[in-house]
């Protein structure tokens, strides 16, 4: 008998009414995040911490096929270290958490809390690179860094959040500058392959790019309601934290130089743009690679005799090869259809009397919900068939989205109407000067979000001011 005192799951804010409570409601009913007692950060929950891990996962075995090693360094750091490269310290002081005492002693030097890991890779590389032969250095953490945020929202902006963080040492400028392309499209093949996120490669303006980096590359997503998620970014740094340091190697002439750094990042961002890319007012959609549970088995009339016994045999059977869950509560089977979807199953099996007769089972894409029969002799084809089926479905209806968001913009007008009327990327010319970028994110509500890869001539002009441009830019409202 089922409980009758269980409720059946709790509405969802419509995304069109409020989209802000529209995620939060979400995040708060599927148990991804919870809030905690300090004030900005957040509690992920195993649910929502089932997919960081599958996350972890896939990028992990990327960059480790590519020679990266795993390392660890110590979470805080001296001031006096952040203070030797200028423009980084400058930009992340507003952001920056202080340790003053340890204990009950004041220390004699500041700790910053980290909030990016570059000054301690470089203290480390100054004593362990001699020689050319001592690079490439290909390193990777796994940690989490503490930002002080003033407005926070789970996983889109926390005061403390987990991510990975590459940092690379090369001998030459074109390895370094190869290594941070490489990385930036590492990125995008996990977000359009794994994440079903389709994205666009580019490089930061000179305004927006990394403090102390002499180039930011960027995969820019574009969620649901228009607005413009930056899901990955790579940094080249030339030479500049290597002399601030004091990190040089015997190169192959015999004589010193300096190498060339990189550093690379995705953080659990990548979870609120997945809730805000494929969600819709029923709860998540979760992409297949990273969903905790892909498939998840509901026996209907579970009382009659071998509907039990045969959604088990069919658990074990499918256990070793997906991400499986047998709920064989006392639920109804509405409401586990209803909490299965809200939590963004990609695949819901159904299996009672007549399926097990007929040899077959009806399998339901949470995407799209689309019911089929499906032989059991053949069922480990057939679902690998429909989790195939899930993401393409996902990415395509992304993509669809971006593509009915976008526009171009061949004036300054042109840009202000669009921006006012609608949420999305605006493809527009500039010239290079940072007061027309200052002055369209003024009175246009824009910032450009980057100089795409796969650049287009909408006019000679820039948007602006109308003088010749330079490069096409994507502009937008972000996250």
């Amino acid at each position: 008998m089922a409980n009758e005192n269980k409720k059946m799951v709790d509405a969802i804010t419509p995304m069109d009414e409020d989209f802000a409570k529209w995620y939060t409601d979400i995040v708060k009913k599927a148990e991804l995040s919870d809030y905690s007692s300090v004030k900005g950060c957040m509690i992920i929950r195993p649910y929502g911490y089932a997919i960081w891990e599958n996350i972890q996962k896939i990028l992990d075995g990327m960059f480790k096929e590519l020679g990266h090693e795993n390392v660890y360094m110590p979470m805080f750091i001296p001031e006096s270290l952040l203070q030797k490269e200028k423009d980084h310290v400058e930009g992340f002081a507003p952001e920056v958490a202080w340790v003053t005492h340890g204990g009950s002693e004041k220390l004699e030097e500041r700790l910053c809390v980290r909030p990016t890991s570059e000054t301690l890779f470089c203290d480390h590389y100054a004593n362990v690179v001699q020689s050319y032969r001592d690079l490439p250095k290909l390193y990777n953490q796994w940690c989490s860094v503490v930002r002080w945020e003033k407005t926070t929202r789970p996983f889109l902006r926390s005061r403390e959040f987990l991510w990975q963080e590459g940092h690379t040492l090369h001998e030459t400028p074109e390895e370094a500058i190869a290594e941070t392309e490489q990385m930036l499209n590492v990125y995008a093949e996990f977000c359009e392959k794994y994440l079903a996120i389709p994205v666009v490669k580019g490089r930061k303006t000179d305004s927006e790019k990394f403090a102390g980096a002499e180039a930011t590359y960027t995969i820019e997503a574009l969620m649901h309601d228009g607005k413009a998620l930056q899901s990955g970014t790579s940094h080249y740094f030339g030479d500049g934290f290597a002399k601030a340091f004091g990190i040089q190697f015997l190169g192959r002439d015999n004589q010193l130089h300096y190498p060339h750094q990189t550093s690379w990042g995705v953080s659990t961002r990548l979870i609120g743009g997945i809730i805000m890319t494929h969600g819709d007012d029923n709860g998540l959609m979760l992409p297949p690679a990273v969903a905790p549970v892909q498939v998840v088995i509901i026996p209907v009339a579970q009382h009659k005799d071998g509907v039990l016994e045969k959604a088990r045999e069919i658990f074990e059977s499918l256990k070793k090869d997906f991400r499986v869950k047998l709920d064989d509560s006392e639920n109804t089977a509405g409401w586990k259809f209803a909490e299965y979807e809200m939590r963004g199953v990609p695949l819901r099996l159904e299996i009672g009397p007549k399926d097990i007769e007929n040899g077959q089972c009806v399998l339901v894409t949470r995407h799209n919900r689309t019911k089929s029969f499906a032989k059991l002799d053949s069922l480990k084809e057939e679902i690998a068939a429909k989790l195939g089926e899930v993401r393409d479905g996902l990415y395509e209806r992304a993509l669809k989205n971006r593509e009915n968001r976008t526009w171009a913009a061949h004036d300054l007008e042109e840009m202000k109407k669009i921006s006012a009327e609608n949420n999305g990327f605006i493809k527009a010319m500039w010239c290079g000067d940072p007061e027309c970028e200052d002055k369209l994110k003024e009175v246009a509500g824009v910032s450009s979000r980057c100089m795409p890869f796969e650049q287009e001539k909408i006019s000679d002009k820039c948007v602006c001011c109308g003088k010749p441009a330079k490069s096409m830019v994507l502009w937008g409202k972000a996250y």
